[in-house]
């Protein structure tokens, strides 16, 4: 491996992302010209009938199927919650990342990044961790990385065991992106924007139509902006998504779609917690466990040191073919490559620096990574009827290789004090090689300066997922449905660690390996009293193997869980759905839903971890999207997760020669990660013809950082504004004012030696062009 030394920084050794200029934000902008110029000067060929799905959408808030072949009916008929976060809403809030779309979400918490959790999108869906549960068109998006949009139609938030549709995955729910593909129009869809902390975006969307069976269309994006209240925090990305669709007008269609995305940054570092003391002499200078009072702009990271670097490639293949009897024919074959390499500073609390000394430790987590996937999808989908009873049924078979290869930076010198040799900081500055600052006003332009390479230690994990699935809606009459769902998958996951030689010491190999097959299921049972409404009681399951995250994320395969069984999780839900008012214009939704994990992974008192821990979450959910009139929509929900530790195994208080066991002390905690109370309503309104105004609101409450319920980051309410004027059929303005009130809050809270700082107040301003 390749070793850099760099005394005002650290360079990754994978690909350099140079700073995206004005200069080269325009060049994106321009890239498009030529094929915008030729959409608007050259007359159409003949175009192509436009395909549509009858009663597919009737707003542009509002989805009434979904992209997912999986789901054989309807939403209205489909017993379970899903979120649909459309374009137009992605949109009107002005969303840029993946993250800030999912905010609009309630139910879901975005993590923070820690010492085995990787930087990137970190989500918890109804409290479990739901980081390797993204997919791209139905399809697994490994390796752990921060999603852009810019090439996304939508975005379908499943809630509830996941393992029926996706294999291996959590008990909250995943999240499937729909990609944006070539259609039977000719467009081009563009935007520019600036706006406060330095934000330039430029975006452009164009499909042209080359004849009568070919179409092909282009997406790219260049980002720069720093973060509002965080003055040293910033990131730059740029991408590109070119796709080609042969035979749009013959039962044969062959989609090829490549996805590339580039980012650097410098990643934000939080803010510690009050570190509270349970027992001592220091209970007297207790903390509370609120992030500590300071200034929203103080950043504990050296701009010198910490880096963030990520790159995604995504290449797919996708046939289709529609046979005479209507039964579709899918194959889809996917290749991706994600890299993501940092130094990243965490301000850790772990040793009581903040309420001991005043100081801060300066530690670092790295990471050089990089995950290659290989998958392919096969599927039959279509409708019968047998015996009076019609089944609306989709089968398939998936195969998949993931492979990551996991290494981390280090230093000489070391990042501990040089004065204590620990990370125990009683002073800071650069008697302390600055690994220590003050927790009040610390310097991010600390002269730090070391020597860096990569680490010979060095992670490959190598996953190989078979499964085989069927879904069929068998409808008895207009007002009785059956959802039933069954997946098997066969997930096998080896861990190799070579040996290797650091500071003279040798380490020997390791190796790990799990080899599980699990089958899961869901059933559903739909009462329809009437056309447009539905009601619904289901039950589902869910698998959560060791190695869940093919090696890059909280989930890890190590030798202490390699013979564990996977967690299985089971869900209840009671709900119903309705589409309201002339036309079905406006969707409301509501659940009540239980889930139970029986055998979560714990460490026992002996220091192995068992499956004999329980968890339980019970909870409420409303949603409400479309058009309340002609003029004014909205999107939102209200989330309630009462999450229980009902059983964290025992713990020794007595002696090792004399065990005494007990059970442990945070039995009937509340879950990390997890509000009690979350909510989000955007809407908008069509003042006049041309002129939109709208706002939008998200609340939640507090949320525990860790197991012992020592730590929270309190609740929060934000609150949103635009307004878009349409200049005329071609143009259009958009003024975005991100949390209007500049709250301090604190929105990504998964660590618990630390909690994320949402972005201040800002203003953006966007040109939309349209032709």
């Amino acid at each position: 491996m390749k070793s850099t030394v760099k005394t005002a920084g650290i360079k990754s050794r994978k690909h350099d992302t140079p700073k995206l200029s004005r200069m080269h934000l325009a060049a994106l902008a321009t890239l498009a010209m030529p094929l915008a110029l030729h959409a608007e000067t050259t007359p159409d060929p003949q175009k192509l009938p436009e395909v549509t799905i009858e009663g597919a959408r009737t707003s542009d808030f509002q989805i009434k199927k979904s992209a997912n072949e999986k789901f054989t009916a309807p939403l209205l008929d489909t017993p379970k919650s899903v979120t649909v976060i459309t374009s137009e809403v992605i949109s009107q809030t002005g969303a840029v990342s993946l993250t800030d779309a999912l905010r609009t979400v309630p139910g879901i918490t975005i993590g923070a990044g820690e010492g085995g959790n990787p930087v990137g999108d970190n989500l918890f869906i109804r409290g479990y961790n739901a980081q390797s549960d993204t997919y791209i068109d139905g399809i697994r998006d490994s390796g752990s990385q921060s999603r852009e949009i810019f090439a996304l139609e939508q975005i379908e938030v499943v809630k509830g065991p996941n393992s029926a549709y996706g294999g291996r995955s959590s008990a909250g729910g995943g999240i499937n992106l729909v990609s944006k593909t070539p259609k039977a129009e000719n467009f081009f869809n563009g935007s520019v924007g600036a706006g406060s902390s330095e934000y330039r975006r430029v975006t452009a969307d164009i499909n042209r139509i080359i004849n009568d069976d070919v179409a092909v269309r282009l997406n790219v994006m260049g980002h720069d902006a720093h973060v509002a209240g965080r003055n040293e925090v910033n990131g730059n990305r740029w991408g590109v998504a070119p796709s080609i669709a042969f035979g749009m007008n013959s039962n044969t269609k062959v989609n090829l779609g490549y996805y590339h995305m580039e980012s650097d940054e410098l990643p934000d570092t939080g803010i510690p917690f009050n570190n509270p003391f349970s027992t001592g002499a220091n209970v007297a200078k207790n903390g509370d466990g609120t992030p500590i009072s300071v200034p929203r702009d103080t950043f504990y990271g050296l701009v010198n040191r910490d880096f963030r670097k990520t790159q995604s490639d995504i290449g797919t293949v996708d046939l289709r073919h529609e046979f005479a009897n209507g039964m579709v024919f899918r194959n889809v074959t996917r290749y991706g490559q994600t890299d993501n390499d940092y130094v990243w500073t965490q301000p850790d609390d772990s040793k009581g620096n903040t309420m001991l000394y005043g100081t801060v430790w300066r530690r670092a987590n790295t990471r050089v990574t990089s995950t290659d996937s290989l998958a392919n999808a096969t599927s039959l989908t279509g409708s019968f009827v047998a015996a009076g009873i019609k089944h609306s049924y989709t089968g398939g078979v998936e195969i998949s290789r993931e492979e990551t290869d996991r290494s981390s930076y280090i230093f000489t010198p070391g990042t501990n004090n040089p004065l204590t040799g620990t990370t125990t900081c009683p002073t800071s500055g650069a008697a302390t090689l600055y690994n220590c600052t003050t927790t009040v006003n610390p310097n991010p332009f600390d002269p730090w300066a070391y020597t860096a390479s990569v680490s010979p230690a060095r992670t490959n994990v190598v996953s190989n997922t078979r499964s085989a699935y069927v879904f069929d809606t068998v409808e008895f009459t207009p007002k009785w449905l059956l959802n039933v769902g069954l997946r098997w998958d066969d997930f096998r996951t080896t861990m190799n660690v070579p040996a290797y030689v650091l500071s003279g010491v040798t380490t020997q190999a390791q190796r790990a390996e799990v080899d599980a097959d699990f089958t899961n299921y869901q059933a559903g049972l739909v009462y329809k009293p009437s056309t447009n409404s539905s009601v619904y009681v289901s039950y589902g399951t869910s698998s959560t193997p060791p190695g869940n995250d093919g090696g890059d994320g909280l989930d890890a395969i190590s030798t202490t869980v390699q013979n564990l069984a996977p967690q299985d999780s089971k869900n209840y839900e009671l709900g119903t759905k309705w589409e309201v008012l002339p036309g079905g214009r406006l969707s409301l939704s509501g659940a009540l839903f239980k889930s139970e994990m029986n055998n979560a992974r714990v460490t026992a008192p002996d220091g192995t971890t068992q499956n004999v821990g329980k968890k339980t979450m019970k909870g409420v959910e409303l949603g409400v999207s479309g058009n309340i009139t002609k003029e004014w929509q909205v999107f939102g929900g209200y989330t309630y997760l009462d999450g229980k530790v009902a059983n964290n195994g025992f713990v020794n208080t007595g002696t090792t020669a004399a065990p005494v066991y007990a059970p442990s002390p945070y039995n009937g905690n509340v879950f990390p990660t997890t509000p009690k109370n979350s909510a989000s309503l955007w809407t908008s309104y069509a003042v006049i013809p041309g002129l939109v105004v709208g706002g939008g609101v998200n609340y939640v409450s507090k949320v525990y950082a860790n197991i012992n319920n020592t730590k929270f980051a309190p609740g929060y309410s934000r609150f949103d504004a635009m307004a878009s004027y349409e200049v005329n059929k071609h143009i259009a303005l958009q003024l975005n004012v991100q949390n209007l009130g500049d709250k301090t809050y604190f929105d990504r809270v998964s660590s618990p030696h630390y909690a994320g700082v949402g972005a201040g107040r800002s203003a953006t301003l966007t040109a939309n062009f349209k032709y």
